[in-house]
């Protein structure tokens, strides 16, 4: 019998490509298939690994499984390709734990800003290489600060300092989950790899489009935590750093406020880890001198559908087959403008978020638990924001934008945290809606019917109108009529770039811009493999 062994040996073969039909027996059936490419017979694998399981569902009579296996074997794996035709197998190595050598001792413990993916995994790394980090989170540790968001979703009562963009887990602990990304970077592995040692589903390992969920992620955030203090690190909830003192170009203290006190820190290196939301700290950085850019973002609103009719889009006569769980898409066009529209963190099953972190303001998100099994699916539908769409040069002036849509949706959804909602078909033809339809909207606390155009600048109102229309031709049923637009959406990426050189530092010494926040990144893994980067910078760089 063939053991199933997600590390495997120190060489294996990868088969790739392996389709099979639909069936709880697939995976047999794709080392099946493996075996006959190769020529080998099953004693002749010590063991496998599925290294990726996706669907193929492009041909709606014939949806498959499409997977990708890692073999050891017990025989020579170089003089065995050499025997195979180009393309029928390649030589891989595992990835490596995330085991960092100790790094040289520091006269001031390392400071991470910010315990979302990327400040977290920045953290943990540093824990590891033995520095003993000190963390600063302005928000609540997980488990608290889930009880204060489902305070807001409830009755509307917003805690600016612990939301659904502040506090441990950043914005992604309400979410999806979501663990896809465009980079390729060996740090995307020892990031699964990580997740899964601390509680995450075993199937990250190899789904093509891997998710935690919701309901999960808290409880593998909370176990990262654990580990950092358990080596040596600090993590302080409430810790929110008002000042950065700077001398001679390099970074030399922090003051933060933490329990109604003001306390100062000593500090040489620190991970600048604050996510895309952190207003008032971008602006504490441009006072101290930090050079920053304006970035090009996206805007737009949630667009929700019933779920069972994204399944059908996208499966056919195999929509209901419950091996394929929740139907996903992923979206994009080019208008005769030049900007893009795309949908952007697809939730199937979920639900529509309120993401506000300031008073006067709605913003939209979206999440679902891990089982994916809510009766609607949403995903935010964006149009392009250009930096010549800002109102000046000034390096912040993404943010103004930003704040103003947001306040414009606030006012039309009644100024008390409902949202403006609107049917697609009212939407395409410039009408308010005075009623939704048979897709009920999940926003909580609730929404307003209205007409969106009030709440979004005219390229974006614009953008969506002919987008909608030319997606529905990617998704059939994406312009259904009673789809539900809930808006506003400007928050998928941050409108500011912090600049950093070849060492990963910003214009001052020992401060590392790094995530979201920073411009860096766009999701739970390339937010936490850029914090692995920038730890590992760190580590590598002389304290000043």
């Amino acid at each position: 019998m063939i053991e199933w062994n997600y590390y495997g040996g120190e060489k294996m073969l990868r088969i790739a490509n392996l389709k099979v039909p639909l069936s709880d027996k697939a995976e047999q059936a794709a080392l099946e298939e493996a075996l006959r490419r190769l020529r080998l017979k099953p004693k002749a694998v010590r063991g496998y690994t599925v290294s990726k399981r996706s669907v193929d569902a492009r041909d709606k009579d014939n949806v498959q499984f499409v997977f990708t296996l890692d073999l050891t074997l017990k025989c020579d794996e170089e003089a065995l390709i050499k025997k195979l035709k180009p393309g029928v197998a390649s030589l891989v190595k595992p990835t490596p734990p995330l085991s960092p050598a100790p790094a040289k001792k520091r006269e001031n413990r390392p400071v991470v800003i910010g315990l979302g993916p990327c400040g977290l995994f920045a953290a943990l790394y540093l824990a590891r290489a033995h520095l003993r980090p000190i963390c600063l989170e302005r928000g609540e540790s997980v488990d608290t600060r889930a009880r204060t968001v489902e305070t807001f979703f409830a009755d509307g009562t917003l805690n600016t300092e612990s939301n659904v963009q502040f506090g441990e887990g950043g914005a992604g602990a309400f979410s999806d989950g979501k663990l896809t990304t465009g980079i390729k970077d060996p740090r995307c592995r020892q990031v699964l790899q990580t997740l899964y040692e601390h509680g995450a589903p075993e199937c990250i390992l190899y789904q093509a489009h891997p998710h935690v969920g919701t309901d999960k992620l808290p409880q593998v955030v909370a176990s990262i935590r654990e580990e950092i203090i358990r080596l040596g690190g600090e993590v302080h909830f409430g810790a929110k750093v008002t000042d950065f003192i700077i001398e001679k170009g390099s970074i030399r203290a922090l003051h933060y406020r933490m329990n109604g006190q003001m306390h100062t820190l000593n500090a040489s290196q620190v991970v600048l880890a604050i996510g895309h939301s952190a207003r008032d700290t971008y602006q504490a950085l441009h006072r101290s001198g930090i050079d920053m850019q304006q970035k090009p973002f996206s805007v737009g609103v949630r667009i929700e559908h019933r779920q069972e009719m994204i399944n059908r889009s996208q499966y056919g006569k195999f929509a209901e087959n419950a091996l394929l769980g929740a139907a996903e898409y992923h979206l994009s066009c080019k208008l005769p403008s030049g900007r893009g529209v795309y949908s952007f963190c697809m939730c199937p099953g979920g639900q529509v978020i309120a993401a506000a972190s300031q008073e006067g303001g709605v913003c939209t998100n979206g999440m679902s638990p891990f089982a994916r099994d809510g009766e609607n699916a949403n995903a935010a539908l964006l149009v392009d924001v250009r930096t010549e769409d800002f109102p000046d040069d000034h390096p912040l002036s993404g943010l103004i934008l930003q704040r103003e849509w947001e306040q414009k949706a606030f006012r039309a959804g009644g100024s008390d945290y409902r949202a403006p909602a609107q049917r697609v078909e009212d939407f395409l033809q410039d009408r308010a809606s005075i009623r939704m339809g048979d897709v009920t909207p999940t926003y909580r606390p609730g929404v307003t019917p209205g007409d969106l155009r009030s709440v979004l600048p005219g390229f974006a109102a614009e953008g969506l109108k002919q987008g909608i229309e030319l997606l529905d031709r990617q998704l059939h049923g994406l312009k259904h009529p009673d789809a539900v637009l809930t808006g506003v959406e400007a928050r998928s990426s941050s409108p500011v770039r912090i600049p950093r050189n070849a060492a990963y530092e910003s214009n001052v010494r020992g401060l590392y811009p790094a995530g979201e926040g920073a411009g860096y990144a766009g999701g739970i893994m390339s937010a936490a493999v850029d914090g692995l980067r920038i730890a590992q910078a760190l580590c590598e760089n002389e304290e000043i």
